[in-house]
């Protein structure tokens, strides 16, 4: 699978957040300190806040709420978020059944980070600080980015 995007040759990570927007500002954070400065970085955020504070972290574009993010999202070679946004009415309602619907179906790949929501709760994952979980889906990232260089 090739992650090149068809209207640019640059790589595009989506970050997608919600509520206030801190694991989505993390991310984007440890990606710019991370990743090469060509792989495009689009904060995706389920709200306003969530999205500047993404682009406070210098992500590279931005856009908030779910018409955004079903569009939005089929520029993505990589998707990294909480796993929630594929969990219809996770992030305290945030997430839309379209929201959900539109992460899940798209062509890039995902990587979802294990944080438990107050309905739902994932078993038999080892509990890890967020920045390792961030660090090791980045590695990820850049592992597929190299054997297409």
């Amino acid at each position: 699978m090739a992650y090149r995007t068809v209207n640019t040759r640059r790589p595009v990570v989506a970050v997608i957040d919600g509520m206030g927007g801190g694991i989505g500002a993390q991310i984007v954070t440890q990606l710019r300190q991370e990743l090469p400065t060509e792989v495009e970085i689009l904060a995706l955020g389920a709200n306003a806040i969530a999205t500047q504070r993404m682009m406070q972290a210098k992500a590279n574009r931005g856009a908030s709420g779910e018409n955004a993010i079903r569009v939005s999202i089929q520029e993505a070679d990589f998707i990294l978020a909480p796993m929630g946004v594929v969990v219809p009415n996770s992030m305290m309602g945030e997430i839309t059944v379209e929201i959900a619907v539109a992460v899940s179906g798209a062509r890039a790949r995902k990587l979802l980070l294990p944080i438990s929501q107050p309905h739902f709760e994932l078993i038999g994952i080892e509990a890890q600080a967020l920045t390792t979980q961030i660090s090791v889906a980045i590695g990820t990232i850049r592992q597929a980015l190299e054997a297409e260089a």
